[in-house]
């Protein structure tokens, strides 16, 4: 059986170390990782062959997602992709009503959550007086896991610890997702759509924690996943 081809998306400007461990992470499972960033020419309109073939998807981490697309007034200070993000909306028009694998990582479940309609908090600092600035690519989090949820089926009961790398988080949620983990905040670090398809955000970093068994796991039931797609044809 031939291995399965899981698409990464990722910044053009930035974000390389992040692409080549995620790369690994999906390697040491046995898939072969392809990159996909935005193309060069402004206003580009989306080229479907971009996801053909694939087996899986991981919409990556990086620059924060347009306000306007949830219907927010952008805040200063922030960094954003315009061309990224319809790209990755894109994708996921294109492979949603398939039941191929999604695991969104950091910004990309904040995406998977403005594409089912949800919203963000843009700033967690303001929405979150309490939550100290915390960031690190280093597990230093505790996040409880949602009993009964796809994620504590791969992850295991209990807490496990992630790192911080990010200032934004779901809010209000998409049609059909439910939430699969937050921290002691009440911050919102994982969703999961509640359909058949393995369709998973989480707001840390797992491919940056590929030496910890527990984040090891979350790719590798992507990967499973994405086996069992493929097979199906």
């Amino acid at each position: 059986m031939r291995r399965p081809v899981i698409g990464v998306t990722g910044g053009r400007r930035r974000g390389r170390i992040s692409w080549l461990c995620a790369a690994l992470s999906l390697r040491l499972h046995g898939a072969r990782a392809v990159r996909i960033t935005a193309p060069r020419t402004p206003h580009a309109r989306f080229d479907p062959a971009v996801v053909a073939g694939l087996d899986g998807l991981v919409i990556g981490g990086g620059d924060d997602i347009g306000a306007t697309l949830y219907g927010a007034e952008p805040v200063p200070d922030v960094w954003i992709d315009p061309a990224r993000d319809a790209l990755e909306l894109a994708a996921l028009e294109t492979l949603w009503r398939t039941e191929i694998p999604i695991l969104g990582i950091c910004r990309g479940s904040q995406m998977l959550n403005i594409f089912a309609g949800g919203n963000l908090h843009q700033d967690i600092y303001t929405a979150f007086e309490e939550v100290p600035r915390i960031h690190t690519p280093l597990p230093r989090k505790h996040v409880t896991l949602e009993p009964g949820t796809r994620l504590e089926s791969i992850i295991g009961k209990g807490t496990v610890t992630v790192n911080a790398l990010h200032h934004q988080s779901v809010d209000r949620l998409g049609d059909g997702f439910a939430v699969a983990a937050r921290d002691e905040f009440g911050i919102v670090q994982a969703t999961e759509h509640q359909g058949e398809a393995f369709r998973v955000g989480v707001q840390w970093h797992p491919e940056f924690l590929f030496y910890r068994r527990a984040h090891r796991r979350l790719f590798g039931a992507l990967v499973g996943a994405a086996r069992d797609y493929a097979a199906r044809g």
